[in-house]
């Protein structure tokens, strides 16, 4: 188990716990702790209703081009800007990795 701290949109953080060896994205994570993440797509990147800013220092996999896509036409992106549903939980170093959800 590891834990991933996702600040809400009212600055509240969350510790979440969550197994690495499930297949989960950040994403279903957060739906699963019910925060207000849509994830209206399924994870298929095409709509950034997951979209996120990572705060920690955590070495995560390169966006895929259908990411980029997505974040530049989403609203509020940042340098720090991810898909939540793009952020596989399978590795043990993601171990405290901290995100806040990005405005609707």
């Amino acid at each position: 188990m590891i834990t991933i701290t996702v600040i809400d949109r009212e600055n509240v953080p969350h510790a979440l716990e969550t197994p690495i060896d499930m297949g989960l994205n950040l994403m279903e994570l957060c739906k699963s702790y019910d925060l207000p993440v849509l994830g209206t797509c399924g994870g298929m990147a095409l709509c950034a209703s997951c979209h996120v800013y990572v705060h920690s220092a955590h070495t995560l996999h390169p966006p895929t081009d259908d990411e980029l896509n997505m974040l530049d036409s989403a609203f509020f992106v940042q340098e720090n800007s991810r898909l939540g549903c793009q952020i596989k939980i399978n590795n043990p170093d993601l171990d405290g990795l901290e995100v806040e959800l990005a405005p609707e």
